[in-house]
């Protein structure tokens, strides 16, 4: 299903679905941060998605990380919450959705090194040194939690 992200945009739809999500900052021993390549937009983005019925935010992004990476992780804190209204995601099948989005700070769990597997969601996954980060296209609202947790601004509400 595609998606195009609206952020800040007046020609954006109004949203008709608020969902409570989770996104993932995982930074391994060496300080790399894990990205997976989106397959509905081509931007790299931390992994992440939608809770479901009967688990806990936490819960949502340990599952979501091993879904979208292969990667088994640790949540350790919260880099911030981000609930911007003017920012929507509009879907193929009509649904304009809001987020409200917690996301996470964890470490990966055994091997870090992989293995990598990408999901029906992505087109590739890697470990990145933050200052590689910079170079890659990125939506603005991942980029702002990515260099929240590079510039240790770890805010309590965004």
């Amino acid at each position: 299903m595609g998606r195009r992200d609206f952020e800040d945009d007046p020609d954006a739809p109004a949203a008709n679905s608020l969902v409570p999500a989770a996104s993932v900052v995982v930074v391994d021993g060496a300080g790399c941060v894990l990205l997976q390549r989106r397959s509905d937009n081509g931007m790299w983005a931390l992994p992440g998605g939608a809770m479901c019925l009967g688990e806990s935010l936490e819960e949502c992004a340990v599952r979501e990380t091993k879904e979208e990476t292969g990667i088994d992780v640790e949540v350790l804190g919260i880099v911030g919450t981000y609930t911007n209204p003017r920012h929507v995601f509009a879907y193929d099948d009509g649904e304009v959705r809001q987020e409200f989005s917690i996301c996470f700070l964890a470490r990966p769990l055994g091997d870090e090194a992989g293995p990598l597997t990408v999901s029906d969601e992505s087109t590739d996954v890697r470990w990145f040194a933050p200052e590689e980060v910079d170079a890659l296209p990125m939506v603005p609202s991942i980029r702002k939690r990515v260099d929240d947790w590079r510039h240790g601004r770890m805010p309590a509400i965004r």
